[in-house]
């Protein structure tokens, strides 16, 4: 493992008027490493993923990440335009719901497409088919290259998400929930995908979820929170399977208890 991290996060505080969102959340991100983070309903994860990702603006704080080009950058601090290139190459996001992370009236192909058309992609035998070899790899059939994500099941629509996101070869990758919603069989087989292309590609990720099985299969490190704060911080066994903090201890009970 590199000694340069690939994401720093300092000091994040986010509040909504008298509520924290999160509060002094700092750790570092190494290239390969996927980080999970945990906690009920309410607990910050999801604030502190968009301010990270830059859907929300924190009330203070750094995002600094490794550009290939300037080094360590603060990217609230980037423009528009800069940020807007990072999310579309080197930065990716999986939504809960794939529906906001799709085109819905565009096929399952141009979903894929337009992401390498918005990193300079041109040619269109090319752009498709790197678009069917990529649905292949999300276990999507080639004859549903042209099939709109309504046609298609939760499950289905969840692989094409990944597919659209990881077709530029991004370094991270931010997923809120992604096993969310569905059913428990597809729950596991979307797992076992994930797993498999952070492996082969060697991606970063951080994936917020309340689910601790996602987080025991995918992640290396192990943030909990609770109202805003990290209670507890560790690889991810070790939090699991010897918990320090009561609410840690409460959350790993509660799952051996169901």
């Amino acid at each position: 493992m590199t000694t340069q991290p690939l994401l720093s996060v300092k000091d994040i505080r986010k509040t909504y008027g008298g509520r924290i969102g999160c509060t002094d959340v700092s750790f570092d991100l190494y290239p390969g490493e996927v980080m999970g983070i945990v906690g009920e309903s309410g607990s910050g994860k999801s604030t502190l993923l968009n301010c990270m990702a830059g859907h929300l603006p924190p009330d203070s704080g750094q995002v600094l990440f490794d550009t290939r080009d300037r080094g360590m950058v603060d990217t609230l601090t980037m423009s528009e335009p800069e940020r807007r290139m990072l999310s579309r190459t080197d930065w990716a996001f999986v939504h809960q719901h794939a529906r906001d992370g799709l085109r819905m009236g565009v096929s399952a192909g141009g979903n894929v497409g337009e992401r390498l058309m918005a990193v300079g992609a041109r040619h269109y035998g090319n752009i498709r088919s790197q678009a069917i070899d990529w649905l292949g790899r999300v276990e999507i059939n080639e004859d549903r290259v042209d099939d709109k994500p309504s046609a298609f099941s939760g499950g289905m629509q969840q692989r094409l998400q990944i597919a659209r996101n990881l077709v530029t070869g991004p370094r991270l990758v931010f997923m809120d929930e992604p096993t969310g919603g569905l059913d428990v069989s597809v729950q596991a087989r979307l797992l076992d995908l994930l797993r498999g292309l952070v492996r082969e590609m060697g991606l970063s990720a951080i994936i917020v979820t309340h689910d601790l099985a996602v987080v025991r299969l995918l992640a290396d490190r192990l943030m909990v929170m609770k109202s805003g704060h990290v209670v507890e911080h560790g690889l991810t066994d070790q939090v699991l399977d010897d918990p320090q903090h009561a609410y840690t201890q409460l959350l790993v009970s509660s799952v051996l208890q169901v």
